[in-house]
């Protein structure tokens, strides 16, 4: 509760200021006196000109078929993953501010995706969706240098729902960062066909260290549109998430391709592997995959329907743990229709069913293979 009173009151703080902005712009338009000259006024009228407030919040009810008792979903779901009540999964608002040499970014958020996900964090830090500055380093070039919590550069899928082809989030998604802090230095080409990007890195989705841990990771991205209707892209991470004296080298790469291949269809092929030492020193790793398909049809300019078609390997539990015999091997499927009720409002509706090797899920109060799950979420953005 003490979260939302947080984002409450900045809130409140942002509308007076917008209030004093905009009582500013109508005195300057119908009374332009000589207080326009002084310094401190055309700085404040300035930086108004460059800042932008948005908001986005999604409410959301999922219906586990396990029908747990604590109203969780199962434990490597991390965003939509309260089960029989209504929710939400994401609310923030944000302050940008950009100029052609500067530009900053700050959002404060609530919701079970920042309970889930930010766990790990520290007091106020869990409330943090992004805090970022920026500056241009070079005259000619579009060649940036930024430091701060920025949203992951690994994985097509992002915390905003609304971005999302899918109501909820993929096993790749969900199991791989969807924040980071650190520095990164990012180039455009001049035709934006050619993004490329280095980063150092707190951690594998850390704003806070691992205690113990003093090793830097790496990142890197590259992203390669050859025409408005092809991405193609290939991110990495090489670092520890342990602390030094137990250190476990884990090397990880994501690679998608985003294909619109008609005015009302397109495709997704993503893939991830990982691999990490099995101890301080191994030359022997465990190793992880994940291949993922969707696909999405717009069936008129207000309704779009889309599916997915997921597998997540993780035999020897590196990233999600189960203690069975062949570890967690999990199939997924889900299809999912929404309809655009207003420019900034969407309603999606999405059935899920995972499938597992092992019996690591409960239907009818039994050990079982499958999971089924039905979600609906309702996304305002302003």
């Amino acid at each position: 509760m003490q979260n939302i009173f947080k984002v409450i009151y900045v809130s409140v703080c942002i509308l007076i200021g917008a209030t004093h902005t905009l009582q500013a712009q109508v005195t300057d338009q119908t009374q332009r006196t000589e207080s326009d000259t002084i310094p401190e006024t055309r700085l404040l009228n300035q930086m108004t000109n460059h800042l932008t407030i948005s908001g986005y919040i999604e409410a959301y009810y999922g219906y586990d078929f396990s029908n747990t008792g604590n109203h969780t979903r199962p434990s490597f779901v991390y965003s939509y993953n309260r089960h029989n009540e209504v929710n939400i999964n994401l609310g923030f608002i944000k302050a940008a501010y950009a100029t052609d040499k500067v530009r900053a970014n700050i959002a404060l958020m609530t919701g079970t995706y920042a309970n889930a996900n930010l766990a790990a964090e520290p007091g106020v830090l869990k409330n943090i969706f992004e805090a970022n500055v920026g500056a241009k380093i070079s005259k000619r070039k579009n060649l940036w240098v930024d430091a701060g919590v920025f949203a992951s550069h690994i994985g097509f899928e992002s915390a905003i729902g609304k971005d999302c082809w899918n109501l909820t989030r993929s096993m790749l998604a969900d199991n791989s960062p969807y924040y980071e802090s650190g520095v990164k230095v990012s180039y455009t080409s001049d035709n934006e066909k050619w993004f490329v990007s280095g980063l150092v890195l707190n951690g594998w989705q850390r704003i806070q260290r691992v205690d113990g841990n003093n090793t830097p990771a790496l990142g890197h991205q590259l992203t390669y549109k050859p025409t408005s209707k092809i991405t193609l892209n290939s991110s990495s991470f090489v670092g520890s998430d342990t602390p030094d004296s137990s250190r476990q080298m884990r090397y990880f790469h994501n690679l998608y391709g985003i294909f619109q291949l008609h005015e009302k269809f397109g495709i997704i092929l993503g893939f991830d592997i990982g691999v990490q030492q099995k101890s301080k020193g191994s030359s022997a790793y465990n190793t992880w995959f994940s291949p993922v398909v969707q696909a999405r049809y717009n069936l008129s300019s207000r309704s779009t329907i889309a599916a997915r078609l997921e597998y997540y390997s993780d035999v020897n539990g590196v990233i999600i743990s189960t203690g069975t015999p062949h570890g967690f091997q999990t199939y997924g499927y889900s299809l999912n229709l929404d309809y655009k009720i207003a420019e900034n409002v969407v309603w999606r509706t999405e059935g899920k069913v995972f499938s597992s090797t092992d019996k690591i899920f409960i239907l009818d109060n039994e050990p079982n293979n499958n999971n089924y799950v039905l979600t609906t979420s309702l996304a305002v953005s302003f």
